[in-house]
């Protein structure tokens, strides 16, 4: 679940956050001076703006 933008969402992901889930939206490694996807480890010059190899995006 990505992190909350408004009130209802955060007491949302803050009642799963108490309760062991994680909350926080998924974004970019870095390696080096690449961004690396986080789902397939694919590195990316920091220009990108989602992986070329799985299609992985970081946007919602």
């Amino acid at each position: 679940m990505a992190s909350a933008p408004n009130a209802d969402e955060a007491l949302f992901d803050q009642f799963l956050d108490d309760r062991g889930h994680a909350v926080s939206s998924e974004d970019w490694e870095t390696s080096y001076n690449k961004k690396q996807c986080p789902d397939c480890g694919a590195l990316h010059d920091r220009s990108a703006v989602d992986c070329s190899v799985c299609g992985w995006d970081p946007r919602p």
